[in-house]
């Protein structure tokens, strides 16, 4: 009998099980994603975050620990992109993810350099939209899931998505997945596998400071909210003081501190003046921002920041998916993956499958 694990998600990401770790800015590093490539997940590695150099180091540090292919998240209209395109297609990365849609001229341009493209959608005319411009995957995030996301459940998302696109190609379920029995959930909806942040996130390869975990572990699974005050897009987080305060207060109230949050990421991310502006520009135009939504972008990367790499959930976010709170423990990341494919494999016995 074949092995029901063993998906087309498997054959072109080239890993033993079906299970991806996304790329979180700020948390997907180079540790967590070599453990979860190395444990026979997917890992992809979060360079939204990195200047090139940063970047580049990364990807280096990640093929030092493990021989297993791994992929690498970029936001889709950074100036460099064409110098990063051409780094990962010498580096033999196998594949570019994409929180955002990805232009048509991107597509072409990782395919040319022999880089797979797979963007995460929140609704089926996205991933129609996506298949026309020929991505090799998507990623269907519901609704659960945490940082961005939109307004429909998993539950009537991914089957809607795999309806539109999965007889083409693969697709990943994400939003609410943590253990074996989401897992054969997602394949009885015909997903190829699953993506999840949140589980990795919770993990001890997870760069995110022990005492910030707490508060991800002492959180239930209503203890999250879905706001558009950090950067004008609805966005998954813990509810603490800080985000009742910003949810609270009006756009004049945010806007100054959108602003020194952009400047703050400016310096992190090596980006010029003139390219956050060029930047900026195209963001507008393909992403279909206005401009208040525009002058907030660069807010929430910087307060996912203070609490996920300072430390300081006080003045920071703790962007999380509401399955953080069926989760109560980090475990190493090769644990997480073995639990999940032996709950999996329970579960398809159990059913009468495998």
């Amino acid at each position: 009998m074949a092995d029901a694990l063993a998906t087309r998600a498997c054959d072109l990401l080239g890993c033993r099980y079906p299970i991806v770790q996304t790329g979180m800015g700020w948390v997907s590093g180079a540790n967590l994603t070599a453990a979860t490539s190395a444990a026979g997940g997917f890992g992809i590695l979060a360079a939204v975050t990195m200047d090139r150099t940063q970047m580049e180091r990364a990807v280096r540090t990640v093929q030092e620990a493990t021989d297993a292919p791994f992929g690498v998240n970029l936001r889709p209209d950074q100036p460099d992109l064409d110098e990063r395109v051409r780094f990962l297609a010498d580096a033999g990365v196998r594949l570019a993810s994409f929180a955002g849609a990805p232009s048509e001229a991107t597509i072409g341009r990782l395919h040319e350099a022999g880089v797979l493209v797979m963007p995460t959608v929140g609704a089926r005319r996205h991933a129609e939209k996506m298949l026309g411009w020929g991505v090799d995957a998507v990623i269907a995030q519901g609704g659960e899931g945490g940082g961005h996301t939109g307004p429909v459940p998993t539950s009537l998302l991914l089957p809607a998505v795999v309806d539109a696109v999965g007889a083409e190609i693969p697709v990943l379920g994400a939003g609410g997945f943590h253990d074996g029995r989401g897992l054969v959930a997602a394949l009885a909806y015909g997903a190829d596998g699953v993506a999840m942040g949140t589980r990795f996130l919770l993990s001890a390869e997870s760069r995110v400071p022990d005492e910030v975990k707490a508060r991800y572990f002492a959180a239930s699974v209503t203890d999250t909210v879905v706001t558009e005050a950090l950067d004008g897009a609805p966005q998954r987080v813990i509810r603490t003081p800080l985000v009742e305060r910003l949810v609270g207060s009006g756009l004049v109230t945010r806007l100054p501190r959108a602003v020194g949050s952009a400047l703050a990421f400016r310096r992190h991310t090596g980006t010029s003046t003139r390219d956050l502006i060029t930047e900026g520009r195209a963001m507008r135009r393909n992403q279909d921002l206005t401009l208040a939504q525009l002058a907030m972008a660069a807010n929430a990367p910087m307060l996912i920041k203070a609490a996920l790499v300072d430390g300081d959930p006080d003045v920071g976010v703790l962007p999380t998916g509401q399955v953080t709170g069926l989760i109560d423990a980090a475990p190493p990341v090769a644990e997480i993956v073995e639990g999940i494919v032996a709950d999996a494999r329970a579960t398809l016995a159990r059913l009468g499958v495998a």
